[in-house]
């Protein structure tokens, strides 16, 4: 248990008496019922197996910030950091700050924030290793950093930042709630270390004392619909009526006088310049995610395109499977699958740990989405092993093999696109994730194919393939368009995200656009070319090649999360660019680490081999 001092001032220990049965969205603040058997079990903290004896043990508990009275001291983050032992670059609390006019006129708001133990807790559900539990005691979401195999899903879908994903342990953790403390009546360690009583803590819907507020937003915190977090605010002060990130992220918060409350929209002040920004495409953290849906989305459809055309007997598909060096084609797609995986297994904190990815089936899509890509290529490899026989039984197999693999295209397929339907990430919550997914099956499933008729020399399929991808681009075009014109009109984010894709890395942007146009003309030269030259396919490929990994990274590249904002240094995407390109990374106190995989380094494998060998 955590001991408590004996000169332990007053304002450090939980004072709630009374509180309401239910919270402003309906849920109970009961977490269970008194007569439950979940009562009375011992959170086994630091292996002790005591029950503490607060008496609100089983009530909903929540953070409560007064923005009037934070003055961006840190003691907050300072307190938190050493009682969680944190590494510089890691902190479970940060405060960051909005602003707004021009002297005299100048006013700044601070916001600390750290996790938000929600009603629904998204990162619960999104983990595809069940690293995360809500605990009937205080409500808490606590997570196990020890079964995170460092995916970062849950960064992606948590509005607020909280899951933090260490860059050189290759595995996430976040705020506990400090519970040690609340099992022995204590508040939590940034609470108790708040200098202006800006953080408050208990019974979420009690008010703390000299407290008329209780709001559930103010200017920078996202949209609490989205999780129904566990924190209430009070902000009385008159802010301006534009108050802007000073992080590198173009957002402004604008006053709406009709809703009374701000909301976010891009700040076209930022005054982006029109670039290529290729070395920061190409050095995206999410490299590998790109790389990943390209292989997989593209084997899924030519294998599409195979069992269809095997299906319904369709002229120029049905005639493939009977063709010398097919099994071949098989491999090779086997191979493109691999690459795909191998990408994305080595992009995770914890490589070795992948089969965890299956442990959450229940609730997320990317547990789902693991499962639908391996039954796609258990499948796929089936097909080509079998293929390479002759008689019943293989044909049977291969059958069974097919059969699912066509499973796994459905169900892998689904999720894949499932799982980027974030409200945190409104760039992407948008149907145009599922066209452009659709489309490149399409098109770079029909150039797999495209190059297997090339080299067999079966050219009187070329015209299909050629309109197979030419309604793969047109499709492409129709979801960009509508994104687009949809981002534009909208607001906050989304909004904010476009305007990104179309300054900072306008010109690779406006090339992809280009490139689409160029190659539906010569996808429909494909199709009437009397004479198909082999030149015209690989022009054709590459174009398309450059052009789907462009819209890709730029996919994973500018989208905006719904987080709060940060400070100069301090959690801004800029800066932390910055810092890891001009070597100021190394400088431990600026708190900004490397990227690194630890957890799979050649020493360590080669070390954890010796000792098996020296054991046998």
């Amino acid at each position: 248990m955590f001991k408590v001092r004996q000169d332990e001032p007053q304002y450090a220990f939980l004072n709630d008496k009374e509180s309401a049965t239910h919270n402003r969205y309906g849920t109970p603040i009961d977490t269970v019922a008194e007569q439950s058997a979940l009562r009375g079990e011992s959170l086994n903290i630091n292996a002790d197996r005591e029950v503490g004896e607060n008496p609100n043990r089983y009530k909903q508990h929540g953070f409560f910030f007064t923005a009037d009275n934070c003055i961006a001291c840190h003691a907050c983050e300072a307190a938190c950091s050493e009682k969680n032992d944190n590494p510089p670059h890691i902190a479970f609390r940060s405060v960051g700050f909005v602003e707004g006019g021009t002297y005299p006129d100048y006013r700044r708001q601070n916001i600390s924030m750290a996790c938000n133990h929600c009603d629904d807790p998204v990162c619960l559900k999104g983990c595809p290793t069940r690293a995360y539990t809500k605990f009937a005691e205080y409500g808490a979401v606590l997570q196990d950093p020890d079964i995170c195999f460092g995916c970062g899903y849950c960064t992606w879908v948590c509005p607020y930042n909280a899951p933090q994903l260490d860059p050189v342990k290759g595995q996430v953790t976040k705020c506990n709630m400090c519970v040690d403390r609340l099992e022995v009546g204590l508040k939590p360690a940034c609470v108790s270390a708040c200098l202006g009583k800006a953080l408050e803590f208990g019974v979420v819907e009690n008010k703390p004392e000299d407290r008329d507020q209780a709001k559930t937003n103010i200017p920078g915190f996202p949209d609490h619909n989205i999780t129904h977090p566990n924190i209430r605010f009070q902000q009385t002060r008159t802010l301006n009526r534009d108050m802007v990130r000073v992080d590198s992220t173009p957002i402004k918060y604008h006053r709406d006088d009709d809703k009374g409350q701000y909301e976010s929209e891009v700040d076209k002040n930022a005054l982006r310049q029109r670039s290529w920004g290729i070395k920061t495409l190409l050095n995206s953290h999410e490299n590998a995610h790109a790389i990943f849906t390209l292989c997989v989305q593209a084997v899924m459809g030519a294998f599409s395109l195979l069992l269809i055309g095997q299906l319904f007997s369709i002229t120029g598909l049905a005639i493939l499977p009977e063709i010398s060096g097919f099994s071949y084609m098989l491999w090779v797609m086997v191979a493109i699958m691999g690459i795909g995986l191998f990408k994305l297994n080595m992009h995770l904190g914890k490589p070795h740990r992948f089969y965890r990815g299956f442990y959450n089936l229940r609730h997320s899509p990317v547990s789902r989405e693991i499962a639908g890509v391996s039954a796609f290529f258990g499948g796929l490899k089936g097909v080509a092993f079998f293929s390479l026989f002759s008689g019943g039984w293989a044909v049977l197999l291969g059958a069974l093999s097919a059969a699912l693999a066509a499973l796994g295209v459905m169900v892998g397929g689904y999720y894949m696109y499932k799982l980027y339907r974030i409200k945190a990430r409104p760039f992407w919550d948008h149907w145009q994730t599922a066209s452009s997914f659709v489309s490149t099956m399409l098109t770079l499933g029909a150039l797999i194919l495209a190059f297997f008729v090339l080299i067999t020399g079966n050219m009187a399929s070329l015209p299909l393939l050629g309109s197979v991808v030419v309604v793969g681009l047109l499709l492409e075009a129709v979801g960009l368009y509508q994104h687009s014109k949809d981002l534009k009109a909208g607001s906050g984010e989304g909004q904010a995200s476009h305007y990104d894709q179309t300054t900072q890395f306008g010109k690779s942007y406006y090339l992809r656009n280009g490139l689409i146009v160029i190659n539906v003309l010569m996808a429909i030269g494909l199709m009437f070319a009397s004479d198909i030259t082999v030149v015209l396919v690989i022009i054709l490929s590459l174009s398309i090649l450059v052009s789907a990994y462009l819209g890709r990274i730029i996919f994973y590249t500018v989208v905006i999360p719904t987080t709060m904002p940060g400070a100069f240094f301090w959690k801004n995407k800029g800066f932390v660019e910055h810092a890891r390109e001009s070597g100021l990374a190394d400088m431990q106190q600026l708190g900004v680490a490397y990227e690194q995989h630890h957890a799979f380094d050649t020493v360590a494998l080669v070390k954890t081999v010796k000792e098996v060998f020296a054991k046998s």
